[in-house]
């Protein structure tokens, strides 16, 4: 028997749902064959009212196709993710008349701290988030997993150099913030208002040289204990969310 081979996967209830509620398109979705019950019946529902198939399966099946071993009863069958351009992220700022809140991330390699900073940033009213082609890792079904959905509301930005990009960036009016242990101003001395894209750095080595020496300001998280570094999405959650208290 010839195995299926599918573009990607969102598995897990509420991930599924919000894929649902997006305007993303769906080939596929698998449930579970047997009792249902809960948010299994609104999937179904939705899904036919958007005319999307839905094929009922074995659960030995599901756990074949998931990736994170967690489908909860339901995955869908997707195109691969529908990046868009920096101009968009721009575009969607003016759009709502709002000053450019961007983030940009700089080396993220766990699909996990991708999701969660995605997941806090879409909450937060972050406009967009850019990453490298290199480097960093794309938004895959582990990265929809974790932000809980939340990559489906999210615009992503995926360019070949960064540097190039946040000089575009710097000449368009935004201030570049980089988040770095060495520098003199603390995050919260440190003015979040207007057009800014905020910079975090890797999980294991911070921000690159070069995108550190294009950064207009750096700013550090104060640490008191004896672990010197924080998760990068903590990092970024405590960044994005002084920011919001100070353009609120």
């Amino acid at each position: 028997m010839k195995e299926e081979i599918y573009d990607d996967i969102v598995e897990g209830r509420n991930s599924v749902l919000e894929l649902l509620n997006s305007d993303r398109d769906i080939n596929k979705i698998f449930v579970q064959s047997g009792e249902k019950h809960g948010s299994i019946y609104k999937i179904i529902a939705q899904a036919k009212e958007r005319k999307i198939v839905v094929s009922e399966v074995q659960k030995s099946k599901l756990d074949l196709m998931s990736k994170n071993k967690n489908h909860q009863g339901v995955i869908a069958v997707v195109p691969p993710f529908n990046y868009v351009e920096v101009e968009d992220i721009l575009d969607f700022a003016k759009e709502k008349g709002e000053d450019a809140f961007v983030l940009i991330l700089d080396g993220i390699e766990d699909p996990h701290n991708l999701g969660s900073i995605i997941r806090t940033a879409e909450t937060a009213g972050v406009h967009g988030i850019i990453i490298p082609k290199r480097r960093n890792v794309a938004v895959n079904s582990t990265v929809s997993k974790v932000s809980a959905g939340a990559v489906e509301h999210m615009k992503v930005a995926r360019v070949s150099n960064l540097n190039d990009t946040i000089r575009k960036l710097k000449d368009k009016g935004l201030w570049i913030i980089g988040t770095d242990g060495d520098a003199d101003t603390l995050y919260y001395n440190q003015d979040f208002k207007g057009n800014i894209a905020i910079v975090i750095g890797s999980e294991g080595f911070g921000m690159s040289r070069l995108v550190k020496e294009n950064s207009d300001m750096l700013v550090k998280i104060p640490m008191k204990g004896k672990v010197t570094s924080l998760n990068a999405s903590v990092s970024a959650g405590i960044i994005v969310y002084e920011a919001v208290k100070q353009r609120s």
